[in-house]
């Protein structure tokens, strides 16, 4: 029986003579899971990131200018909205608002928006329609990028990977895992960040696997409301309650948490049911 890519990933030896990267190449998976290393910030900007992480957890319609008044006259920062602006654009975040000129395509021809196909679309079945994205995760003495795939029919996990970079190839890997590991999904929704809107990664998407491609409006994560739920959950129940010392220790925690919230987890909005039971039932009915 061929090994799943988690199987695969459980071979990879840190202590072994040949290196992480070598060592991935032979078995064929990506080395993002397996090696990282936290990208460094000045510790203020380091301490303003987590300070504009947590609060835009609680708040996400706050764009740089409120985020600059609250850390200014409530967090007691002489900052200006320059430094905050930068790092929203490094964090990857913005407010949550409608934007005018959703539906043109970015600058250049690399990159390609498509349309948001997900209103009033009942999702009734696993594998319909996933949804992915992008979310900052502080560690100590610096920061990681988490992205991770979601089935909204049962709120499973089915792919997740730890960067240190955004980028398309890496998004596009974590997607070919998941799509291994448990089949394609009918419809993949995405925002419009660069990584998604590339060529590479769109092609591969709707060419290479035939899958339908669905965008968020611009600056409108509440379009991708399940996945914003998850890094909220994520956040709280686990980065912000056991902070990492480092991308090993980040990498550990949040199998950790993964492992629970699909397997142990009982959802409110699933009758208190666990994810994997919600996926599998329906799968094998389907069959």
């Amino acid at each position: 029986m061929k090994e799943t890519v988690q199987q695969r990933r459980q071979h990879v030896d840190k202590a072994h003579k040949l290196t992480v990267v070598r060592q991935c190449e032979l078995l064929d998976i990506h080395r993002s899971g397996h090696y990282y290393k936290a990208c460094g910030e000045s510790p203020l900007n380091l301490e303003l990131m987590r300070l504009i992480d947590e609060q835009y957890m609680k708040h996400p319609w706050m764009g740089v200018p409120k985020m600059t008044v609250w850390l200014q006259k409530d967090k007691g920062y002489q900052i200006n909205h320059k430094r905050i602006e930068r790092l929203y654009r490094l964090m990857d975040i913005s407010a949550i608002v409608p934007k005018p000129n959703t539906s043109k395509r970015g600058k250049g021809e690399l990159h390609r928006i498509y349309k948001y196909l997900l209103k009033n679309l009942k999702i009734e079945r696993p594998n319909q329609v996933w949804a992915t994205d992008i979310t900052y995760i502080p560690v100590q003495g610096g920061y990681l990028y988490l992205v991770a795939i979601i089935d909204l029919y049962s709120r499973f996990v089915v792919g997740w990977s730890l960067s240190n970079t955004m980028t398309s190839q890496w998004c596009q890997q974590t997607l070919e895992e998941a799509i291994e590991n448990y089949g394609k999904p009918e419809i993949l929704n995405t925002d419009q960040g660069s990584q998604f809107t590339s060529i590479e990664f769109t092609e591969y998407v709707t060419k290479d696997q035939g899958i339908r491609l669905s965008m968020d409006g611009k600056g409108r994560a509440i379009d991708n409301v399940f996945i914003e739920r998850l890094w909220r959950s994520v956040k709280y129940e686990r980065v912000y309650v056991f902070p990492a010392n480092d991308g090993i220790e980040c990498y550990k925690g949040l199998k950790t948490y993964f492992q629970y919230y699909n397997y142990e987890r009982r959802h409110e909005n699933l009758d208190y049911q666990h994810p994997i039971a919600l996926y599998q039932q329906k799968l094998k009915k389907a069959a």
